[in-house]
């Protein structure tokens, strides 16, 4: 099951979909994966950068969701010195 988490100062959102159910345009999965693009887009657009995870290897740097890969994505924000 692919996933997207984004980290947030509320602590994260997590979206997750079926990516055979997004393949077979069912709407639960279709309806998720807008979401997951919206979060990402707007997570993105404010400097955040985005991660592939995966058991036994380096995470992967990102700049698209690929909602019919099973995929765990993990967004973090703009680190901001002071």
């Amino acid at each position: 099951m692919a996933s997207l988490s984004i980290l947030n100062a509320s602590g994260d959102t997590t979206v997750r979909w079926d990516e055979r159910a997004f393949a077979a345009g069912e709407p639960e999965a279709l309806a998720a994966v807008a979401e997951a693009e919206r979060l990402f887009a707007d997570a993105r657009a404010a400097g955040g950068e985005a991660f592939r995870l995966q058991d036994g290897s380096l995470a992967q740097r990102v700049t698209t969701l690929e909602p019919t890969a099973d995929d765990q994505i993990l967004v973090v924000p703009r680190m901001v010195g002071g």
